[in-house]
């Protein structure tokens, strides 16, 4: 068997309309995603011809499993951690369906658009938090 290495590149331009200020931006959290508590279709898009992989899109509010201190998406009623809100997903983030964790940044502090985030955003149902967001 004869194997060779293949080299590519691919490029992709961030889609954040929800960034209203770039202050934050060189400063974010390297966190770990537990993949199995987002939902397909509302966190992230099955892969297609043009892109053949599963992605979590950018903006997605994130809380902390408090055992596992992994990141899902914040959700209020649950009770595991994840009621605290810990920022936004800062980027697109590329994963494998059959892998449980992905690699990913944490935008904890800055300036939100809330009403851009995907599946919008209400910052008066933070009520706890420790990220140091400012919306608008």
């Amino acid at each position: 068997m004869d194997l060779q290495p293949i080299t590519y590149s691919e490029s992709a331009t961030a889609d954040r309309p929800w960034l209203a200020s770039r202050h934050g931006l060189d400063t974010p959290l390297t966190v770990t995603l537990d993949t199995a508590l987002f939902t397909e279709s509302t966190h992230y898009t099955q892969p297609t011809l043009g892109q053949p992989r599963y992605v979590m899109k950018a903006g997605i509010p994130l809380g902390r499993v408090t055992a596992t201190g992994l990141y899902g998406p914040w959700d209020t009623a649950v009770t595991d951690g994840r009621a605290t809100f810990a920022g936004v997903l800062l980027a697109d983030v590329p994963f494998a369906q059959s892998g449980s964790r992905a690699g990913a940044a944490l935008l904890w502090h800055g300036v939100i658009a809330a009403a851009q985030i995907p599946g919008g955003l209400d910052p008066a149902a933070i009520t706890t938090s420790t990220a140091q967001i400012h919306f608008i």
